[in-house]
């Protein structure tokens, strides 16, 4: 089953979501924001994109700015800033199965749809 990741608010996130609507192929959509991964889901997610979580992070967002940008995070940690401060996950991220990628640019995702 294919699942993107998606915040309709990012015009990168939309186009991801038209190209799996134009696959014709079956998906659910995660507006993370409303509906946060757990820290078993980020965690699976980091490793099936086999980045480092920082990599995953959002580094311009205010709040990352405010809170972390200077502070020596572990990994766990930077999980949890991204629970609980979703907006930091980078986006969109379509997984299918035991693949997935960050559609940056969207058309990355066709790779594994």
């Amino acid at each position: 089953m294919i699942t993107i990741y998606h915040n309709n608010r990012c015009s990168k996130s939309r186009e991801a979501l038209d190209i799996l609507e134009a696959s014709g192929k079956e998906f659910t959509v995660v507006k993370y924001l409303e509906d946060v991964p757990t820290k078993a889901e980020l965690t699976r997610i980091i490793e099936l994109l086999d980045i480092m979580p920082i990599d995953l992070v959002r580094k311009n967002e205010s709040v990352w700015k405010e809170n972390f940008r200077d502070v020596n995070l572990t990994d766990e940690a930077i999980i949890d800033a991204m629970i609980e401060y979703p907006k930091l996950i980078e986006r969109p991220i379509v997984v299918n199965g035991e693949r997935a990628v960050i559609g940056r640019p969207p058309q990355d995702i066709t790779s594994i749809i």
